[in-house]
C-alpha cells in the first residue's frame, strides 16, 4: 500500500545528450527498399518515412515542444507503487466540474494540451468549465516503463489520484484504452466517477453480419469498420497480445523503427485520406513519438494488450454510471447503440460530422462541444465537490 501520498511538480526537460543520440540514430538509419507502390497498403512508405525523419531531426523543435507543455501545471505522485505523471490545470470558476482525460495507444497525455486552458476557462461564462486532469497511463512516456499494469490497475490508480486531488466526483472522458480504464473506474466501489464521455466503447457485442440491421446505414457502417480493422489493420494486436517484448527491442534501438510503428496508427486510425497531418499536427505527432522514444515505453505500453487483452473484446460486467458515447465516424471500431445498452447506462449518443480514433486530438472543437453539452444535460453532482492544487 502507497503510503507516500505527496505531489510533486514536474517540468519535462530531456537532457541534450539524449536528443542528441536520437538524432544520430535516425541519421545512422538504414532504410528498407520501399515496397511496390508508394500508397501506406503495406505499412509506412519509406519515401515519406524519409521525409519525416529528416523533418524530427533537421525541423522539429523539441524544445518549443518542451516550452508548449510546461505552460500547464505537470506533477508526479507515486500510487501503487509507480510514479504517476499527469497535467493539472484548475479552472477558476468555483462551478467547474472535474474532468479527467485518458489517453490511449500509441498516445500520450500531452495531446490533450490544446484543450486543457479552453476547458478550464471557455470564453463563454454559461458554458461548462472543468477542473482539468490528464495523466500519462502508467508503463507510456513520461509515467516511465513499467511491468504488471493492466486496465483495472490503472482503473484503481487514477481513482486514488482523483482521490488524492480532493476531488469527490469526477467527469471521465476516454478513447481506446483509456476508454477501458475508463468504464473500469466507473466499476470499482465508491467509484467517484459520476458521468463516462467515450468516444469508443470496448466490452460490448461487436456487429457481425447475423446481428445488424444491415437497413441501418449506422449500424452498417459499423460492420465495415470492424470487417477493416479484422482484416487488414489489427496486425500490430496481435503481435503486441502476443509477444509485446518482441515490440520494445525496435522500440528501444531503432528510432526509424518506432517512428514507422505508431505513424502507420495514426494515418490508418485517423480521418487522413492520405498522409496522417491531414487529420493531426505533424510536430504534435513527432512529440509524441519523441516521448516514446525519450522515455522508452513502446514495450511497456503493448504490454497492455496482453496484460488486460480480454477486456478489449471479451462482454464486460453491467455498469450503472451515466455513459455518453460521442461516435466518430472515421474511427477504426464504430458502435452500435442497441449492442452497447445491453450492458451500459447509455444517457446519450452522439455521432459527430467528422474525426477518426483520436477524437479530442482530431477535432477538438466538435468533441469539447459534445462534452460540455453531455455533462450540462447529464451531470448531477452529488455533492459539491473540492479544488485543490
Amino acid at each position: 500500500m502507497t503510503t507516500d501520498i505527496s505531489i510533486t511538480p514536474f517540468t519535462l526537460e530531456v537532457p541534450e545528450t539524449q536528443l542528441a543520440v536520437l538524432r544520430a540514430r535516425l541519421r545512422e538509419t538504414i532504410w528498407p527498399e520501399p515496397s511496390d507502390g508508394a500508397d501506406w497498403s503495406s505499412g509506412m512508405p519509406v519515401a515519406y518515412g524519409k521525409r519525416l525523419a529528416r523533418r524530427w531531426v533537421e525541423g522539429f523543435d523539441w524544445r518549443a515542444q518542451e516550452h508548449r507543455l510546461n505552460a500547464i501545471p505537470q506533477f508526479t505522485t507515486v500510487i501503487d507503487g509507480h510514479a504517476v505523471h499527469f497535467f493539472h490545470r484548475p479552472s477558476p470558476r468555483e462551478d467547474a466540474t472535474p474532468l479527467l482525460l485518458l489517453h490511449g495507444w500509441p498516445g500520450s497525455s500531452t495531446e490533450f494540451a490544446g484543450v486543457m486552458d479552453e476547458l478550464a476557462e471557455p470564453p463563454d461564462p454559461t458554458s461548462p468549465a472543468f477542473h482539468v486532469i490528464a495523466p500519462t497511463i502508467p508503463g507510456f512516456g513520461v509515467s516511465g516503463p513499467t511491468t504488471g499494469w493492466g486496465p483495472q490497475r490503472a482503473a484503481e490508480a487514477f481513482c486514488d489520484l482523483v482521490r488524492r486531488l480532493g476531488y469527490t466526483e469526477v467527469v471521465v472522458h476516454g478513447y481506446d484504452l483509456g476508454a477501458i480504464i475508463a468504464r473500469r473506474m466507473g466499476l470499482l466501489e465508491g467509484t467517484p466517477v459520476a458521468l463516462l464521455h467515450l468516444t469508443a466503447l470496448f466490452g460490448s457485442q461487436g456487429p457481425t453480419p447475423e446481428t445488424i440491421d444491415h437497413d441501418d446505414p449506422e449500424e452498417s457502417a459499423a460492420l465495415a469498420a470492424s470487417m477493416r480493422y479484422a482484416y487488414e489493420l489489427s496486425g500490430y494486436a496481435l503481435v503486441q497480445s502476443a509477444r509485446p517484448q518482441s515490440v520494445a527491442y525496435f522500440g528501444a534501438d531503432s528510432s526509424a523503427s518506432l517512428l514507422a510503428w505508431i505513424i502507420e496508427r495514426f494515418r490508418d486510425w485517423s480521418a487522413a485520406d492520405e498522409n496522417p497531418e491531414e487529420a493531426i499536427d505533424v510536430d504534435e505527432m513527432l512529440t509524441t513519438v519523441s516521448i516514446y522514444a525519450l522515455f522508452g515505453t513502446l514495450g511497456s505500453s503493448a504490454r497492455y494488450y496482453q496484460e488486460g487483452g480480454e477486456e478489449w473484446v471479451a462482454e464486460q460486467p453491467a455498469s450503472s454510471v451515466p455513459t455518453a458515447v460521442c461516435r466518430m465516424p472515421d474511427d477504426i471500431s464504430t458502435m452500435v447503440r442497441r449492442f452497447a445498452e445491453r450492458n451500459n447506462r447509455i444517457v446519450r449518443w452522439t455521432t459527430l460530422e467528422s474525426g477518426g480514433h483520436f477524437g479530442l486530438w482530431e477535432e477538438p472543437e466538435m468533441v469539447v462541444a459534445d462534452l460540455r453539452r453531455a455533462v450540462a444535460a447529464h451531470h448531477h453532482p452529488g455533492r459539491r465537490t473540492a479544488r485543490v492544487r
